[in-house]
């Protein structure tokens, strides 16, 4: 289980992340692009759509999208407003921090500017790019 607090720390773990908190809405952003954010759901087809505490989205890529709904859907779920777009529904009771830690990982790896995942990626290896 995985609750705000530790999904704040997860998410501002990652370089250059940000919390954007919009009223009771979470937002996490890399150089302004949403790696995970407040699921918001309709109650009825014409109702304005509501947080819906304890429920995540987080950005993957559609093949991992995919591969998660199957293998956990105890973790994971779709809806028709994110069905084809490259985010998962994910219900922070059901997963730990591990799991979570590793899917804002790729988040931030698909969105992340190049050259910033390949500097970090240098600075963890112990490794520098020629002429820096």
């Amino acid at each position: 289980m995985v609750d705000l607090a530790a999904l704040h720390r997860l998410a501002l773990a990652l370089p250059e992340v940000e919390a954007s908190p919009e009223g009771g809405r979470l937002a996490f952003d890399v150089r302004g692009k949403g790696i995970a954010w407040s699921y918001l759901a309709r109650a009825h087809p014409k109702a304005r759509r509501e947080v819906v505490e304890g429920v995540i989205a987080v950005r993957c890529r559609r093949e991992t999208k995919e591969m998660l709904l199957e293998a956990a859907p105890e973790r994971f779920f779709d809806d028709d407003h994110y069905r084809g777009f490259p985010a998962v529904l994910v219900r922070l009771d059901a997963i730990d921090e591990a799991e979570l830690a590793g899917l804002l990982a790729q988040a931030w790896r698909i969105l992340a500017p190049k050259a910033l995942v390949k500097r970090i990626d240098a600075e963890r290896s112990g490794t520098t790019t020629p002429g820096r």
